[in-house]
């Protein structure tokens, strides 16, 4: 039987000859981006792949031997050209007359440059020499669930050969370096016909001939060991057992809701983070387990687990129907805790040369019938935390049912966290946007002013919570900011008039993103009639909307606020937020036909006014913009408004634009952009001692002039 015709059980075979480039570089694109793709082979940003080919030199033009290969901070899954490092083997090679020993490890980092092949600027990986002593042309290293099971496993050698027999090798545990490289090569020398290479506590080598055979090869190895530990982990309960019961579905959720803002405020006692929850079945399965507290203190073994998750968890102790709010000083002293033995840790385990200490908050927390809660500078990294501490379950079910598991020494874990290679990838990272680490909630957002607010919002880093009462304009608006901006939007349907609907829209917000630090109070209809002609509905719908919806969004915004209470030295702090409202000129101009619309926006802004009285010392900045004749893309004027003014004013409706804007100042027309950049400027820190403020952004109109 084929590899082609073998059905896996463990791994996702994805090859199609047909979909596979002629060319080296093509081949191990494609095969990167399909073993990246199953996170039970590698996850995000994790392994490396390579390939050996003759290329033509620029200057000289004679064929000679290059690897390509994953870059440093890539994602095998994701992965472009434009992500490979291209080493000139020749110089590479040379390499070896120069090297000092493990004392001078570093330093050979520093040389890979110079083997840099036709000015490919692409930095290359820290695992560049244990590829390139392998002497086949391609080259996988990946850090499986299952091998990694067997790596962190104290009998891990023991295994190694009761699974595949001779044809795959063991080498103990050692940081990833020039020497483990040459340790890798001789390894390779003195067993020919190995098919791959365990290395203890942290992953498989695993090679080819050919780009398929080393795929093929690669699933295989990864099969054989999951298919062992599936055999063993039948007969054996799962972390010593099941000793506790999770909450329903339903009341997880509700309980992670409430528990995001607490847990994202102490998780920010250096900077804010942004959240992610999950409760699937592996995660339930280690809470519920007799040996959680052990495992969990234990550590995580595989380097790229433990840089993005630290050595261990935050292991909540708090019932699983307890109110996380009521509980925040009890749950701030175990934060505290955390964060001591944290230092305690770089304390024992630093060098003379160890860069400072970094922000001592943990990125995982695990709350036993409810279940995992990530912390990070962003989305997609807080997501990225949570997929890798599930690797680290998985591993650590699997070594504890086929022998012990075993995590690396704490102070190679260190020297790994704090290296000095480490802290240089950390500063290569671009610099974070004005908003990034903010969630902003923006209401009304599924079209027009509050579309655009959204899409500003999140161009600058925030991520956002598209609300609107059209959930299906909700959705379009969130899927349109994801296009460019993934994963930070979620979109979810509210009625600003119902205390429910806005109390679920904030449930949303932290679910998805751990909590809100800026809303936007933007929902907002009229209605242009008359006195005689407005009725008690007409009035009582637009109040209902705008103060009324304002003051229900805003009341549940600071609650938000409160819970998110950074801890610090003992003591609760609050991170403060931002609170802006959309008001209109027509809060400060009277004119006809518009009672009922111009007395709720007078409301709103005054409002914003007396909420700017209250929450200042809290540390929350309440402002406004007064936009004006926004007609293109404006929901209100589409709605009937734009029809009512036009006759108001005896103009066609096509002629509004230009009409409003002949009589500002500036003769300038008004877009949702414009509301949208000037809702930035509030909060994007350049107005950081600015509340109670109101921001016209209406082409200059003097009848709105506040003094």
């Amino acid at each position: 039987m084929s590899t082609a015709e073998k059905t896996f059980k463990h791994v996702s075979y994805l090859w199609e000859d047909a979909k596979v480039p002629a060319d080296p570089v093509g081949q191990l694109l494609i095969r990167s981006n399909w073993l990246g793709a199953d996170l039970r082979i590698t996850n995000f940003a994790g392994g490396n792949t390579s390939v050996k080919c003759m290329e033509k030199d620029p200057l000289t033009g004679e064929q000679t031997e290059v690897m390509w290969i994953k870059g440093s901070g890539g994602d095998l899954g994701t992965m472009k050209k434009s992500g490979l490092a291209c080493i000139e083997m020749k110089k590479f090679f040379a390499l070896k007359k120069i090297y000092r020993g493990l004392k001078h490890e570093d330093e050979m980092v520093g040389y890979l440059p110079h083997c840099t092949f036709n000015l490919v600027s692409t930095a290359a990986s820290i695992d560049t020499p244990l590829h390139a002593f392998i002497p086949r042309p391609h080259v996988d290293h990946l850090h499986p669930d299952s091998i990694i099971a067997i790596a962190a496993s104290k009998d891990g050698e023991k295994l190694t050969k009761e699974i595949f027999g001779g044809s795959v090798a063991w080498i103990p545990w050692q940081r990833p370096g020039f020497d483990l490289g040459l340790k890798i090569g001789e390894c390779y020398a003195k067993h020919p016909g190995i098919k791959g290479i365990i290395l203890g506590g942290h992953g498989l080598f695993s090679w080819g001939d050919t780009a398929r055979a080393c795929y093929e090869s690669t699933l295989e190895l990864i099969e054989a060991a999951a298919e062992f530990l599936a055999a063993k982990e039948k007969a054996k309960p799962a972390f010593g057992g099941k000793v506790r019961e999770s909450l329903s579905p339903e009341e997880r959720r509700a309980q992670a809701a409430k528990a995001m803002p607490v847990l994202r405020g102490l998780t920010s006692s250096v900077k804010r983070t942004i959240g992610h929850f999950r409760d699937d079945a592996a995660v339930l399965q280690f809470l519920e387990s007799k040996d959680l507290q052990r495992l969990a203190a234990t550590g995580t073994s595989c380097p790229d687990h433990f840089l993005r998750t630290k050595r261990t968890p935050l292991v909540m102790d708090l019932d699983p129907k307890a109110d996380p709010l009521a509980e925040r000083a009890r749950l701030a002293a175990q934060f505290d805790q955390y964060r001591a033995d944290y230092a305690g840790y770089y304390e024992r385990c630093k060098h003379p040369d160890s860069p400072a200490l970094r922000p001592p908050d943990p990125a995982i927390v695990l709350w036993p019938g409810v279940g995992m809660f990530s912390f990070a500078k962003d989305k997609p990294t807080a997501r990225v935390a949570a997929e890798f501490y599930v690797n680290a379950i998985n591993v650590m079910r699997g070594a504890e049912t086929v022998s012990s598991y075993v995590a690396i020494s704490e102070q190679e874990a260190f020297d790994i966290e704090y290296w000095a290679l480490e802290e240089a990838k950390l500063k290569r990272m671009p610099p974070e946007a004005p908003l990034s680490r903010r969630v902003a909630l923006v209401t009304g957002a599924g079209s027009g002013i509050g579309k655009a607010i959204a899409e500003r919002l999140a161009k600058e880093g925030a991520c956002v919570v598209v609300a609107d009462m059209n959930e299906e304009a909700a959705k379009s608006s969130a899927q349109s900011i994801m296009q460019t901006c993934p994963e930070r939007a979620a979109a979810v349907r509210s009625n600003v008039t119902d205390p429910k609907d806005v109390a679920a829209a904030f449930d949303a917000a932290c679910l998805a993103f751990g909590g809100v630090d800026l809303l936007v109070n933007n929902a907002g209809l009229s209605i242009s009639k008359s006195l005689v002609e407005t009725t008690e509905k007409d009035w009582d719908l637009q109040f209902d909307v705008m103060p009324k919806g304002s003051f229900l969004l805003s009341q549940a915004a600071a609650r938000c606020f409160d819970a998110q209470g950074i801890s610090q030295e003992g003591s609760l702090k609050n991170l403060g937020g931002d609170v802006v409202y959309i008001v209109s000129k027509n809060a400060l101009v009277a004119q006809p036909n518009n009672i009922a619309y111009g007395s709720a926006k007078a409301a709103q802004l005054h409002q914003m006014r007396l909420l700017a009285a209250e929450l200042g010392p809290k540390g929350v900045r309440v402002n406004a913009v007064n936009p004006d004749a926004v007609v293109r893309g404006s929901g209100i004027f589409a709605s009937g408004w734009g029809a009512d003014r036009a006759k108001t004013y005896g103009i066609s409706e096509d002629k509004l634009p230009a009409f409003y804007a002949s009589r500002t100042l500036l003769n300038q027309e008004i877009l949702p952009d414009d509301i949208a950049l000037a809702v930035f400027a509030l909060v994007g820190g350049q107005l950081s001692k600015s509340t109670g403020m109101t921001i016209p952004v209406d082409g200059g109109l003097a009848p709105a002039f506040q003094r």
